[in-house]
């Protein structure tokens, strides 16, 4: 290959977009900040970098709580951004999203191509609200056209954050290691209780069989869970079947929600009662 080719590949490396600053080319940096976060091997700069780095971290949690606050109810969708348009996964996203966003739903993907691009536009067909949260990688995905709404994160942390806080479900559908990661994150999330009790989907059910027959015949059968936690899961290939079961799985939590209200409501005027009865002048300081 000439010279003058070498050196226009080098050059030509694509571009990239951190909030108002667009970086091309040879300014592309060959790592991502998490890689940076996380190499033990630059500790003897860590006085000098990562205590500013912490004011970085905290920026992309004040930017996705600011720009997601107002979000409608919402659901997130995870896959594989390699599944391709004509998949049957990306059919079933596709044709999630727009349920979803009838049944009132914003839908949240990580923005990118595959399963991603198909649940958001199938939400944005339906004239719902696509909420794309990209993530900086060694290669470059990009947004897919159908986000209305996005937020770039630098620290997968943070963009994890914001997939579960302003979701009011979980619906996974076919893809690797990211997919899992957000898979279980979820579902340990909801088993120790350190988010409000909310539904999980998996959707493809060839897909995740053998997956959930491992859980049951190895994980389940040796103790390591409980059998409540397989419960955590919904398995289906019906569209209709998942959003139901969220929409349901909703009513049941508000319900919940209400009765508490309403109980500590009552508390609070039985103690009143209690408090006015012996009152010296009330009915029992009269007696």
């Amino acid at each position: 290959m000439p010279a003058g080719d070498g050196r226009r590949e080098e050059r030509n490396r694509g571009e990239r977009h951190r909030g108002a600053v667009t970086l091309r080319n040879r300014a592309i940096p060959t790592s991502t900040a998490d890689q940076r976060l996380l190499d033990s091997r630059g500790r003897s700069d860590w006085k000098t970098k990562d205590a500013w780095r912490a004011l970085r971290i905290l920026s992309e949690f004040v930017e996705g709580f600011d720009t997601l606050a107002d979000l409608p109810p919402a659901v997130s969708v995870f896959g594989s951004a390699r599944s391709k348009p004509d998949s049957p996964e990306c059919r079933m996203a596709e044709e999630l999203g727009g349920a979803l966003a009838r049944a009132g739903y914003a839908v949240i993907t990580g923005g990118g191509p595959g399963v991603m691009e198909a649940a958001n536009r199938g939400a944005g067909e339906a004239g719902g609200l696509s909420v794309g949260l990209g993530i900086e990688l060694p290669f470059e995905q990009g947004l897919n056209d159908w986000v209305d709404l996005a937020i770039d994160f630098r620290y997968f942390f943070a963009r994890k954050t914001m997939f579960v806080k302003y979701a009011q479900a979980f619906v996974v559908l076919p893809g690797g290691f990211g997919t899992l990661d957000e898979l279980f994150e979820a579902l340990t999330l909801v088993q120790t209780g350190k988010v409000t009790r909310f539904p999980v989907v998996l959707m493809g059910t060839g897909y995740w069989r053998g997956l959930l027959d491992w859980l049951r015949g190895t994980m389940a059968a040796e103790g390591k869970i409980g059998p409540a936690d397989l419960d955590l899961i919904c398995l289906t290939d019906d569209v209709n079947e998942a959003v139901r079961h969220i929409v349901e799985a909703e009513a049941v939590l508000s319900a919940e929600q209400e009765a508490v209200r309403e109980e500590a409501v009552a508390r609070v005027a039985a103690d009143q009662r209690a408090a006015a009865d012996a009152a010296p002048d009330g009915p029992a300081g009269r007696s």
